[in-house]
């Protein structure tokens, strides 16, 4: 059976997907709702003048409204129904995980299972919805405050605003949650992805333009695009690195057969916390800029001169990014991997780790392999996301790679296409079953 599987394995290939019914169908399903989610990004909100918008997003493109713009596909340029994207439904995930370490009733439906993590999802689409209410709200009152955006400032815009990006959110959390179940991936992230994806054509053509002008040289933008190359082959190959640990379960007897001892790995990943950290890191600082962008340069003279500071490529704003990457590489690892729950586990179905004793020195080894290859983790990413900072301080008209952004592509790609490749490997094995059942009854 073994060598049947390797054997598939070694000659799985992509030709294989036109006899993939079931396949086809979850990825046709899955282009579908990305396509429904696209069209959702050119709708605009009711009430507002586009024109005037644009012309107040080209002032602030350079604060978290552009960051965040990046990730809504250019929903929030266009001011369209699906502007707030999935944004508030991540930031209900991420909390509910940091409550459930320090809740002691989501620590046990955590432990519950199926049933523990649909109420736990439940409570996250509770959460999804109050923030999308409130931050719909605010930007009901921004758009109010903008200027000459809103034709008729007041509460029926206000509700009919919240209303409508609300409704948005929630819409694409469960076309998310059907993508996930129906179609190929996980369909929150491709989400995201498409969105970014999608913004990258204007942006490379925006860049090509700039070339074409003069106003960048020829050899800058051949030296990003090799750059972006070998960003990303370093970005796969640090999200595939982990560190394997050996664990032994010893020899047991059931009845009067006695089963030899066996042997298998605990896989810790070199980022374990993903992009979270460079998330968190990137709002943080870019948020004093936006609001120093909205008050039209007025307020305090420190201030003005934190701001300056904080502006793409100067030292300041790169040693406080690397920072908190690093700040938030370790926390939220430390949120979503909790060593003494996984060495309890080992011990309670008996494996252990050679030289190391079960229980509390089981515990502090796993804390201790981790921390160090969080440590590299952390540098990884801020690598990653430093890169393209120093770039925009030389070249500021040049489009935003790396970093975040690339750093998402790049692992929603690895994960969808390792999903399609386990169905295809699931589907050629079941055809040798069906094709070996055959033959025996021929015979």
């Amino acid at each position: 059976m073994a060598s049947a599987a390797e054997q598939l394995a070694a000659n799985l290939n992509f030709s294989a997907l036109a006899k993939a019914e079931e396949l086809k169908k979850r990825i046709y399903f899955t282009l579908g709702a990305l396509l429904v989610y696209r069209f959702g990004t050119y709708i605009p909100l009711p009430g507002i003048d586009p024109q005037a918008w644009d012309q107040i997003f080209r002032q602030q493109a350079g604060g978290i409204l552009g960051m965040f713009n990046l990730f809504a596909g250019g929903g929030i340029n266009r001011m369209a129904i699906f502007a707030l994207n999935i944004m508030p439904y991540i930031s209900a995930s991420i909390i509910i995980q940091l409550m459930t370490t320090v809740s002691p009733t989501l620590e046990a439906l955590k432990k519950e299972g199926e049933s523990g993590r649909k109420i736990i999802n439940q409570y996250t689409r509770y959460l999804t919805l109050f923030l999308a209410v409130l931050q719909a709200f605010g930007i009901a009152v921004g758009l109010e405050g903008a200027g000459n955006v809103v034709s008729e400032p007041g509460w029926p815009f206000r509700i009919a605003t919240v209303i409508t990006l609300t409704g948005g959110t929630m819409f694409l959390m469960w076309l998310g949650e059907q993508i996930t179940s129906r179609g190929i991936g996980n369909g929150i992230s491709l989400i995201i992805m498409a969105g970014i994806v999608a913004e990258l054509p204007a942006a490379i053509a925006g860049a090509l333009e700039l070339g074409r002008s003069g106003a960048l040289s020829t050899a800058l933008i051949l030296t990003v695009l090799v750059m972006a190359l070998f960003v990303t082959a370093f970005i796969v190959f640090m999200e595939r690195a982990q560190r394997r640990l050996l664990i032994q379960y010893p020899k047991r007897q059931v009845g009067n057969r006695m089963f030899e001892g066996q042997s298998s790995h605990l896989p810790l990943k070199l980022n374990t916390s993903g992009v979270i950290p460079p998330i968190f890191a990137s709002s943080l600082l870019l948020l004093p800029t936006t609001v120093a962008n909205f008050n039209a340069g007025q307020g305090p003279e420190w201030f003005q001169a934190l701001v300056t500071q904080l502006g793409h490529g100067r030292p300041l704003f790169l040693f406080l990014y690397i920072g908190m990457i690093i700040f938030f590489a370790f926390f939220y690892t430390a949120i979503v991997f909790n060593p003494t729950e996984t060495a309890d586990n080992l011990k309670k179905h008996g494996g252990f780790i050679p030289g190391i004793r079960p229980g509390e020195r089981t515990a502090e080894y796993i804390d201790y392999v981790l921390t160090r290859i969080t440590a590299i983790g952390a540098v990884y990413l801020s690598l990653v996301c430093l890169l393209p900072e120093i770039l925009l301080s030389y070249a500021p008209g040049m489009f935003y790679f790396g970093g975040t952004s690339l750093l998402i592509v790049v692992s929603v790609t690895m994960d969808t296409v390792a999903q399609v490749q386990g169905h295809l490997l699931a589907h050629q094995y079941e055809g040798l079953i069906k094709r070996s059942k055959l033959r025996g009854r021929r015979r």
